[in-house]
């Protein structure tokens, strides 16, 4: 628990710094929009090159791919539900966040804290379906509520996962793990150096976009995404865990799965599609809080 609990701590410490960065004037929201763009386009891209270049696809552990492509479009539909009534650019922000797991920058640290590298490669597993929902349908779903592109039929839904420099460095990795075939070393090693700073800067970005004073319709979107979020996130790790017939660690990685924080790529997002970044940044802040305090709750009573 020593490093579960020290990962969060530096984490919040670095949010912080980005809140006061922006505060004191040192860097403002202009400066922030052009770190996102560098975030999504090079240091994140970076990450998953060297996280996924020498994975090994497990036919046992298949069922968690599936697995998190399927609680995406769960999230997706009670998303629909929650926030059918809203319109426009506010329905599409909500969308987006819904679905969407932050697995390679908060839980892996986590989890190699509690189980150990044997749980990196159960998470690994899961992530693969996630990065389909979250490099995939979010930006698609983020894109057409934009309002920058009016058609939506098949040619332009390519076109826009085309774009999205995550989900195409995802998908070349993955082909190429399928077929068992190895990137030259001086990428990976490249990969490495750069995707050191996605961390650091994602969660400074974070910082920066956190808006503490909001009117009252932001304070109910707020309130309505984390009950819908984290209430679907608590319902389904409790099903997964108590009533599917799997493994105790498949079962774990479920539970603990559902209830991880928004992924920091949202921000990004926010950006590209001119979103309300402040609002996303104090909803991905509150994520992750409220997703520590959740598993070190199941850390404590059930691990």
């Amino acid at each position: 628990m020593g490093s579960f609990n020290q990962q969060f701590i530096l984490s919040i410490i670095i949010i912080v710094l980005g809140f006061f960065i922006n505060r004191f004037g040192w860097l403002g929201e202009n400066e922030g929009d052009g770190l996102s763009r560098l975030i999504i386009n090079v240091t994140l891209p970076s990450l998953i090159i060297y996280s996924f270049h020498d994975l090994t696809i497990e036919p046992s552990l298949l069922v968690l791919v599936l697995c998190g492509i399927i609680y995406g479009l769960i999230l997706m539909g009670v998303g629909y539900l929650f926030f059918r009534k809203k319109v426009g650019k506010s329905k599409g922000m909500l969308l987006m966040m819904m679905p969407g797991l932050n697995i390679g920058l908060f839980a892996y640290p986590l989890v190699e804290g509690l189980f150990g590298q044997e749980g990196i490669q159960f998470f690994g597993m899961l992530d693969v379906g996630n990065a389909l929902i979250t490099f995939g349908m979010c930006y698609v779903i983020g894109s057409y509520y934009s309002g920058q592109h009016q058609a939506f039929d098949f040619l332009s839904i390519l076109k826009k996962l085309g774009r999205s420099v995550p989900l195409m460095t995802y998908l070349v990795v993955f082909i190429l793990s399928v077929l068992n075939l190895q990137l030259p070393m001086l990428l990976i090693d490249t990969a490495e150096v750069i995707s050191r700073a996605n961390m650091p800067l994602s969660l400074i970005v974070l910082g920066m976009f956190i808006h503490i004073h909001m009117d009252k319709s932001q304070r109910h979107d707020l309130l309505s995404f984390l009950s819908a979020r984290f209430g679907v996130g608590i319902i389904v790790g409790l099903i997964c865990y108590y009533m599917l017939p799997l493994s105790e660690m498949v079962r774990l990685t479920l539970f603990i799965g559902a209830i991880l924080p928004l992924p920091l790529v949202h921000l990004p997002y926010a950006v590209d599609f001119d979103y309300d970044r402040r609002f996303v940044g104090t909803v991905s802040s509150f994520s992750l809080v409220i997703s520590f305090l959740l598993i070190w709750l199941v850390a404590m009573l059930i691990v």
